[in-house]
């Protein structure tokens, strides 16, 4: 066999190896979050700060908005949930 036939065999085999552990490393703790803990307010009154996640739902409590808006609204938005009512 030709020595350089040999080098380039091993480089080849030694660079899959190297992708194969490189691959597993950041993957390792990247599986599904359905096993992730997950935290749940204490108080059905938590109310998420504006610096939280954009998902999350802040009530208007501007008087101005208040007044103008309906009793199932206030409802939803007391309970913590998006406002679907005008």
């Amino acid at each position: 066999m030709d020595p350089r036939k040999a080098v380039i065999g091993a480089l080849a085999g030694g660079s899959m190896l190297a992708g194969i552990a490189l691959g597993a490393a950041f993957t390792a703790g990247t599986g599904s979050s359905a096993n992730a803990a997950t935290t749940t307010p204490t108080s059905a009154n938590t109310r998420a700060d504006a610096s939280a996640s954009p998902g999350v739902f802040v009530s208007n409590e501007d008087p101005a908005h208040e007044a103008t808006e309906s009793a199932e609204r206030e409802a939803q938005e007391n309970a913590g949930q998006r406002p679907t009512v005008p």
